[in-house]
C-alpha cells in the first residue's frame, strides 16, 4: 500500500515535470505582443546606411533598428530575445501576412494600397522622397529634367512610379533588387539618377567611400510617413507599439537615436510626427 502511495505521488511529479518542459520549449514569437521570455523576429532593412544596415561584424545598425528595439523593449523583449529579418521592399507584406515576422521597421511608408494588406502603428518618422545624382551631373536640376533619363529604384517600393506618373512621364524606370545595387549603377553611369526617401539617400552619401561622389537634388517631391507594419486586424499590438512610439519621443530616445544615426550626414529631420497623424 504504502508502495502504490509513493509510485503515485512520483508519477505526479514526473507528470508535472514534463507539462512544464512543454510549455517552457516553445520558442515561437509570443502571440499576444509581451516577452515572458519568448523572442521576436522584426522585419528590418539590411543595407541601408542611417536606416537599417548590417554590419560586416554582424551587427545591426540604423535609425529603424533604434526604434525596433526599443519597441520590442517596451513589449517585454530584451536585445537578446530579438532576431532581425531582412525584408526587401517587395517582400513586405507578404512576410507580415505569412507571419514571418512580428512587426516590420524598414522605412515603411504609409500608403491606401498597403492598408489594404496590412495595418500599420506610428507614423515615427518623416520623410521625403527625393534624388541622388553624381556630384559633377548639372542637368538635372528640377524634377522634370528627369525626362529621358534613366531612373533607378528598388522593386517593391513608390519612388519611381510617383517620379513617372506625377512629374517626369518619361522618364525611364529601371528597377534594382536593392539600393545599394542602384548606386552602383549610378556610379557607373548604368543609370542617371537614384531615387528613394531622403532619411535614406543621405546615409549612402555619408559613407565614408561615397564622399564626394553623389549628391541630394533637394526637391523634397513627396511626404513619406514611415510607419511599422503588422498584421492586419492586431489591434492590439498596434496600440502597444504606438505607446511604446509615444514614450520613446517623450522620454528622448527618438531624438538620442535621430542624432546618432543622421546627424553625421547633416540631414536635417523633421519633428516626430504625431502618432496616427500621416502628413499626405
Amino acid at each position: 500500500m504504502q508502495l502504490r502511495k509513493v509510485t503515485a505521488a512520483s508519477a505526479a511529479v514526473l507528470a508535472l515535470a514534463l507539462t512544464a518542459t512543454a510549455c517552457g520549449s516553445d520558442d515561437k514569437d509570443d502571440a499576444s505582443g509581451s516577452g515572458g521570455g519568448k523572442k521576436i523576429t522584426i522585419g528590418i532593412k539590411i543595407d541601408q546606411p542611417g536606416i537599417g544596415l548590417k554590419t560586416p561584424d554582424g551587427k545591426y545598425t540604423g535609425f529603424d533598428v533604434d526604434v525596433a528595439t526599443y519597441v520590442a523593449k517596451e513589449l517585454g523583449y530584451d536585445a537578446a530575445d530579438i532576431t532581425f529579418k531582412e525584408t526587401k521592399s517587395a517582400d513586405r507584406e507578404t512576410s507580415i501576412e505569412r507571419g514571418d515576422v512580428k512587426f516590420i521597421a524598414a522605412s515603411y511608408s504609409i500608403n491606401d494600397e498597403r492598408l489594404q494588406k496590412v495595418d500599420f502603428a506610428g507614423p515615427y518618422l518623416l520623410a521625403h522622397q527625393d534624388i541622388l545624382v553624381r556630384a559633377d551631373d548639372s542637368s538635372i536640376k528640377s524634377p522634370e529634367d528627369l525626362n529621358n533619363k534613366k531612373l533607378c529604384s528598388v522593386a517593391g517600393s513608390t519612388s519611381a512610379k510617383n517620379v513617372h506618373d506625377k512629374l517626369a512621364p518619361k522618364a525611364q524606370l529601371q528597377e534594382f533588387g536593392g539600393y545599394s545595387e542602384c548606386l552602383t549603377g549610378l556610379e557607373n553611369k548604368v543609370v542617371d539618377a537614384l531615387t528613394t526617401d531622403d532619411s535614406i539617400l543621405a546615409g549612402y552619401a555619408s559613407q565614408d567611400a561615397n564622399k564626394g561622389k553623389f549628391k541630394l537634388a533637394g526637391f523634397k517631391m513627396t511626404n513619406e510617413n514611415y510607419g511599422i507594419g503588422l498584421k492586419k486586424g492586431d489591434a492590439d499590438l498596434k496600440k502597444k507599439i504606438n505607446d511604446a512610439l509615444t514614450k520613446m519621443v517623450s522620454d528622448g530616445s527618438w531624438k538620442k537615436a535621430v542624432d546618432a544615426n543622421f546627424g553625421p550626414a547633416g540631414y536635417k529631420n523633421e519633428e516626430a510626427p504625431k502618432i496616427g497623424n500621416v502628413v499626405k
